[in-house]
Formats: structure tokens, sequence, C-alpha cells
């Protein structure tokens, strides 16, 4: 078990006690002068900021239904594709929920980091190093939360003063601010956090690697991010470059450098290995630090911890639901999950696979990715079908190829995807026998493919002798080295051409099992392979709808997808998805909320087109 997050954690539990259900209440109704007065309640509500990243509508669930659609991924699931998921389903109104909701955690985020800060210098009990930490936690968590608001919404109100009035989270009467203005904060307060003389933050190092905690890392590289998206964000409003765009791309080739130099971090052996992590509950087992900043989940449903989130279930591989089996336990159970997040064709076509193949059929050319059979699940879980008491029994894959790559993959879930015999009579015809471990291999192939979903959260991990349907304790990544390593590169590249980026492209190219990139590329050769190594690297992981912002890519992306989706090819159920894709220009925006402008009435329009 990670006991440093149980440890981290149980001081929401705190929190909530010392502010009568802190994580529950809005700020503004907590009695501020006598709230926390020594170090151990100042770490509490601290904790209480973190706590944002986990609540349901942001990382701890409805998250994945605004940015997981992109491109590479579309909304589908166990339950059918329902008419009312807005955003995701290009079906988003200024009333959405789910919008709506993201907006006012973000602000209650922000107005708990003021409050904190206000407070902060208040507190006796409490030594100077720790209290400038536990400042500058709270600085960059605040920064963090307007990048996010910046991100999908453009200008919004802006404060660093907590709220009197309990009539809007965002300020009573507030303008929209300049985008520009905020970015200029934003930028100014991690900068200041992560500075080695004068800032709090610690190193990755000093925090053992952990990565719930926000480390000097973790500033160096969401910097590089916030000055890449920064760079990027003239696209969006069809406007030219501006003059600081050259200097943005230095500014995050500066701080990717930082992680890479003075992080001390590494890539796993393999690509899977922080995943299994993850799911399993653990950190760090390859002890190579590759993962810098997660969002935090604990808890399994049941006991005093209840901070649960919902990876692997709203985002995982589609599995059936045998929560109220009480003797349905361990790799019988693999976990309940909806599977919202399905990969769309282009996505198999990056890795260069069109299945369904046999060994034989496989082009020459054709790279072992091992970054697609972890990404895309290459198999669905087959349940019994003599009792469903039983489970699932074994799993079923796309093809014979998929399977004898998926065997033969060192370290990929050895343990976890032994289902032993199957002593099953009905699959007497249909299984073959390698070592111990039996599959129902594909019959009738068609050289159609059958939808597979995400499979990068894999809920058959969790430690929980007993699974709750819903919920679960599997942390979700922020910041990983392999997205600073692809920064790098792609900054590198703007700022000082190809040659000076291959070192880091190559090196998580490298990793995933392919060769180096061809030397002698263009620029912009050169930023198109940045573009489909990030899509490989990190599908799934909530970026990629910001990436394709910041390149200018989006919406001809998405309404790209829209006539494959309606040709069926390699797509069962593109038809079914095809309007998804068909997002008009102002989806590069998120509707500012109805209920937000009924309160601030100094928001008298919306984004274009909204």
């Amino acid at each position: 078990m990670k006991k440093i997050k149980y440890t981290f954690l149980s001081l929401i539990m705190a929190s909530v006690v010392a502010s009568c259900n802190f994580l529950d209440k809005e700020p503004y109704e907590i009695v501020p002068e006598n709230y926390f007065q020594n170090e151990n309640e100042a770490s509490s509500v601290l904790t209480g900021i973190y706590a944002i990243l986990g609540q349901s509508t942001f990382y701890g669930g409805d998250y994945y239904l605004l940015a997981g659609g992109d491109d590479l991924s579309c909304y589908g699931g166990s339950t059918g594709r329902v008419s009312n998921t807005g955003l995701i389903c290009n079906l988003a109104t200024t009333s959405d929920p789910a919008v709506t909701g993201l907006w006012f955690t973000l602000y209650n985020g922000i107005e708990r980091a003021n409050y904190f800060l206000e407070q902060l210098d208040k507190v006796k009990d409490i030594t100077d190093a720790k209290r400038l930490q536990f400042r500058d936690e709270a600085r960059f968590l605040r920064a963090f939360y307007y990048f996010n608001l910046v991100q999908n919404w453009g200008d919004v109100p802006f404060k660093t003063q907590s709220t009197s009035s309990s009539e809007s989270l965002s300020g009573k009467d507030l303008p929209r601010t300049p985008k520009d203005e905020i970015y200029q904060f934003i930028v100014k307060e991690m900068e200041e956090a992560a500075n080695t003389e004068t800032g709090g933050l610690l190193s990755a190092a000093a925090l053992d690697y952990l990565p719930g905690r926000i480390s000097k890392s973790a500033a160096w590289g969401i910097l590089a991010r916030v000055y890449l998206f920064w760079a990027g964000e003239h696209y969006r409003d069809n406007l030219p470059a501006p003059a600081e765009t050259r200097e943005r791309f230095e500014k995050a080739a500066f701080f990717a450098k930082k992680v890479v130099s003075e992080g001390g971090h590494e890539l796993s052996g393999k690509y899977w290995d922080i995943f299994i992590d993850m799911c399993s509950d653990k950190y760090d087992t390859s002890n190579k630090h590759e993962s810098i900043w997660e969002a935090e989940f604990a808890g399994d449903g049941t006991g005093d911890v209840r901070a649960e989130g919902r990876v692997g279930n709203t985002i995982g591989i589609q599995c059936s639901d045998f929560s109220s089996l009480t003797n349905v336990v361990g790799k019988a159970d693999p976990g309940y999950a909806y599977a919202f997040i399905w990969a769309t064709p282009k996505l198999y076509e990056l890795f260069g696979y069109v299945g369904p193949t046999t060994k034989e059929e496989v082009s020459a050319d054709f790279e072992k990715d091992e970054r697609f059979i972890w990404n895309i699940a290459p198999f669905t879980y087959r349940a019994s079908k003599i009792s469903k008491d039983k489970g699932i029994v074994g799993r079923t894959f796309q093809d014979d190829y998929l399977y004898d790559w998926v065997m033969s993959a060192d370290g990929y879930g050895s343990v976890s995807y032994d289902y032993g015999r199957c002593s099953e009579p009905e699959y007497d015809s249909s299984i073959e026998q390698i070592g111990d471990v039996y599959t129902k291999r594909p019959t009738n192939r068609d050289n159609t493919r059958k939808d597979l979903c995400c499979a990068k959260f894999r809920r058959e991990y969790e430690p929980a002798t007993k699974k709750n349907k819903n919920m679960t304790s599997i942390n979700f990544p922020i910041l990983k080295y392999s997205d600073v390593l692809l920064m790098l590169a792609e900054a590198e590249n703007e700022v000082n051409g190809p040659a000076a980026a291959y070192t880091y492209i190559n090196e998580v190219r490298r990793r995933a099992g392919i060769s180096d990139l061809p030397e002698g590329l263009s620029q912009d050769e050169f930023r198109d392979a940045i573009k489909d190594e990030r899509a490989k690297e990190m599908c799934f992981e909530l970026i990629r709808r910001y990436d394709l912002i910041r390149w200018g890519d989006y919406i001809q992306s998405m309404n790209e997808q829209v006539s494959r989706a309606n040709s069926g090819r390699n797509w069962n159920q593109g038809s079914q998805v095809a309007s998804f894709f068909a997002i008009p220009e102002r989806y590069n925006y998120f509707p500012i909320p109805d209920s937000e402008k009924a309160v601030n009435k100094l928001i008298t329009g919306n984004n274009p087109g909204w």
C-alpha cells in the first residue's frame, strides 16, 4: 500500500473535522480568525487545497467527459451512448452541469488558496521553512487552477483575495480579466515558488519522489506546459503569432531542461511500469521517478479513508459488474468499468496496426511499439457462460498476433493475466493452451476490428480483495517525465531546430521499443513527428485536446474523423459517434456557465459562439 498516500489524505479527514466538513463547505462559510493556529492545522487546510484535484468535478470523475474527447478517443461505454453527456458528445450548453461543476471547483480551489495565504502568516507555532513551503505550495496550486480556467475559458474573473460574499466563488461582480494578464500571474507565481534561492518548494528528492505533493520538478514541468500553451494561444483566436512567441518557447525549453538536469528523474524500464504502480496502489517500484505529479486517490469505499476516484471505472477496460457477488474476488473480478473512453482508428493507425492480423500478414516494417498493447485494450474480458458466480475466466484477444505479442512482452502483467486452467466445456473447441494461460482465439476473421477501449488504467491490479463497483484508489498522472522530454524536444525544435531536439524524443521512442527518428528532418517534419509521439505516449491522459488547441489543429482534426466514422471502416460504432466529432469553432473554449452569469453582472457576454 502507498502508506504516504493514506497519511497525506487522512489529513483531509482531519480538515473535515476541524472545519465542520471543510471539503463540502464553501470557503466563505469558514470563520477565519482562529481557524488554524499551528503547523498541523495549517497542513490540514493546505491538504484541502490539494483535495480540489480529486473532486468528482475534476480528476475524480467528470473531467474525463470534458477533456477526454479528441481525435484519438471518443465517448462510449457499457450503458450505451446517451444524448445528454454534453461536451464530449458535442452537446454542451451554457448550463452544462459538468462544465459548470469544473468552473466552480476551480474557483473553490482558488478561494481556499486565497484564504490560506491570508491567514498563514498569523500562525505562530510553525517553522519559517515550513511556512515558506506551505505558502508556495498554495501559490502554485492557485496558479495551476487559474491555468486550467484559462485553458478552458480564456478570459475569466481574477482575484487574489478571499471572497466575503457568498454570491459567487469567482467574486461579486468581477469582470473578465484578459488571459494574457492571468498568464503573467501564473508564471510569476510558479517561477517564484520554484526558485531555489527564495522559493519554498522542495526538490523531488527531498519529497522522496512521492508524486502527491508539488516539487520543484512538478513546478518546472508545469511551467513548460504553461509556456507551450501560451505560445499557441493565438491559434484559437485566429490571430497572428505575437512577438513573444519565441520567448515562450525558450522559457518552455528552459524549465523542461531544469527537470532533466536537476530533477533526478528517468524513464521506467517499461512503458507500463508506472501505470501498474498507480493501479496497484504503489509508488515508483522501478525507482526511476518517472511520475512527477499525480492526482491522489485513496480508499475502497469502506473504512475511515474516503478519498476515492473513478480512474479505471469511468476510464478503463470494460468489464461486467461482480461487486454484489461476495465469492467472486481477485482475478475473477477485474473490476467493473463503464469504459466511457474508447480509441478511434486514428490512434490504432498511428501505431501502425490495422488488424485483425495473423503473424504472417504483419508488414515487415511494422515496429512493435509497446505503448500500443498497453494503451488500447488488445482483448476483452471473457465471463463464464456456465455461471456468473465464476466471474471472469479468461480473455478474448483481438487477433492471434496481439495474443502472441502480449504473451511475450516482458513485464506485461505476468501475474495479473494468468487465469490458469479453464474447465468450462463450452470453450473446449475455441481455446488454445499456451503454458497455463488459456485464451479464446478468433475463429472467423473478416478483416474487421472490434472497437476497443482505453486500457491504460486497469482495475485488475487493485489490491482490494473485494472491489467497489464504481470507486477506485487509482491515481491519475498529471505530469510524467516522458511528457517533459517531449515538451523539451518540441520547444528546442521551435527555437533551435531539430538538431537540438533528437536526443529527447529518441529517449522516449527507445523505451517504447521503436527506432530513432531518421536524421535530417526539417523543422516542420520534426514538429509533425512530435505531434504523433505525444499522441502515442500520452493518449487518454487528458492532454491531447489541449495539445491540438495550442497547435491550431483542434477543430480540423476533430472534423476529419466525421467521414471516417460514417464510413464504418474498422470502426463498428462509427456511425453512432460521428456527430461527436462535428464540433464547431466555439469548442476551442468552454461556455461560461449561466449560473455564474446570473450572479456576476459584469459578465454580460460569453465566449464566441456560445
